[in-house]
């Protein structure tokens, strides 16, 4: 991956939707093999972030990727340095999942061209890692929620981008492939030095991936930095209105655990 270890940067954006500020003055800076992990309540921005570094939304401020300001590139171009992973996204019922993974190819195919073999080759090898080979025929309109979560990762991949921008990954999957796709990530961030950027609701999740945090709420940031300094009891008990304790894996990882309010007598 020829761009690999690529550093991306958002200084001060502000969104605004229907008038309403959505976004004031965020920034985050990830670098290349650093997993930078977007956490807050519902409602907080967190996808209207990814979706505005993505060129997706109007915004004031400034992305740059590799130091270069991305409103500058041109999309073809953007879409080779940052893949991105939308938690809804469009998928014809028609297409099949081969098809739509495919598609994370056309920032590298001609707009009159077809694809190449090395670029059904790609998608073929990506589709196996994720466990989806065996339904590369199957049309989208036949796939469960959590097969299809895996699919929107696998067009990302296919893209070969060295910035990975994944909204909610693990939506919809259970248990087992929440842990297979995690760890996938996980392993190509640091064989091919990818800067991964991810929006997660599960705050246990997020700590043990994630190599920093970012904790927004109410569209700004209340807290940045290693996850063990954002991933707090006070911090999550004044942004998340939630009793929890936080441990340590044997790793030096926090681990996140919901207490029970004492029952009255």
């Amino acid at each position: 991956m020829s761009a690999a270890g690529t550093t991306v940067e958002v200084r001060d954006l502000c969104v605004a939707l229907d008038r309403r500020p959505v976004l004031a003055g965020v920034g985050l800076s990830a670098s290349g093999g650093e997993w930078l992990a977007v956490v807050g309540p519902n409602g907080a921005g967190k996808s209207t972030l990814l979706r505005a570094m993505m060129g997706l939304l109007e915004s004031e401020g400034e992305v740059l990727v590799g130091g270069v300001p991305a409103r500058t590139l041109k999309p073809r171009r953007r879409a080779r340095l940052m893949a991105y992973a939308p938690q809804t996204p469009l998928m014809p019922a028609s297409l099949t999942v081969f098809e739509y993974t495919l598609l994370g190819r056309t920032p590298y195919i001609s707009h009159l061209g077809r694809e190449s073999r090395h670029d059904r080759e790609v998608t073929g090898a990506v589709l196996e890692r994720l466990d989806l080979a065996e339904l590369a025929g199957r049309t989208l309109g036949r796939l469960s929620g959590g097969e299809r979560q895996r699919v929107v990762l696998a067009r990302a991949l296919v893209q070969q981008a060295p910035v990975l921008l994944l909204d909610e990954p693990t939506t919809a999957l259970d248990l087992g492939h929440q842990q297979q796709v995690l760890e996938l990530v996980d392993r190509l961030r640091l064989a091919d030095g990818l800067t991964v950027v991810t929006t997660i609701h599960d705050l246990g999740l997020a700590g043990q991936y994630a190599d920093s945090m970012l904790l927004i709420a109410d569209g700004r940031t209340v807290a940045s930095g290693p996850v063990r300094e954002v991933l707090t009891e006070p911090l999550l008990a004044r942004h998340f209105g939630a009793r929890v304790r936080v441990t340590e894996d044997p790793t030096g990882r926090p681990l996140v655990n919901l207490i029970r309010p004492t029952p009255p007598v």
